[in-house]
């Protein structure tokens, strides 16, 4: 696994955190430590291999509980902190973001209020008029997301 797939998940996982309303704290932590494993020119698995966690903690925001992140998504493929957040907020949450007109903000409110999980959720919700209800989408914002929705 390389650099720039290790930053992706944890941009998954941020995103995650903060559609779910997570501590803010939490969630660019982890942002942060994506960005700057993204463009750190040694692999994090050369690092890991040859120095472990202790070698890791050394780049500018990873700290212990990343760097244990980091070890076990080198080692396993994953790591547990993304397996019980996905257990509880599916990872198709992130699905609505490709959706144009709907931000972090708006995929938040559509999960946290209406339980809006996946492009499948949306797409019912919307039919059933249901555009009207979330405050902050307008008649522009709303038509973008149909129209949106039509292409994908």
């Amino acid at each position: 696994m390389n650099n720039e797939a290790i930053a992706e998940r944890f941009y998954r996982l941020a995103n995650l955190m903060q559609i779910r309303g997570d501590d803010p704290f939490r969630v660019r932590s982890y942002r942060n430590a994506a960005e700057v494993i993204e463009t750190w020119p040694t692999p994090l698995k050369k690092i890991a291999s040859e120095e472990g966690a202790k070698g890791l903690q050394e780049l500018p925001g990873v700290g212990k509980a990343i760097s244990g992140k980091i070890m076990e998504l080198l080692d396993k493929g994953t790591f547990d902190a993304w397996e019980k957040l996905t257990a509880e907020t599916p990872e198709t949450t992130l699905d609505l973001l490709r959706v144009g007109g709907i931000g972090l903000k708006t995929a938040s409110t559509l999960h946290q209020q209406f339980k809006i999980s996946s492009i499948a959720d949306l797409r019912k919700f919307v039919e059933g008029g249901g555009l009207e209800m979330v405050d902050g989408i307008g008649e522009r914002s709303a038509e973008r997301i149909r129209e949106s929705l039509k292409r994908l």
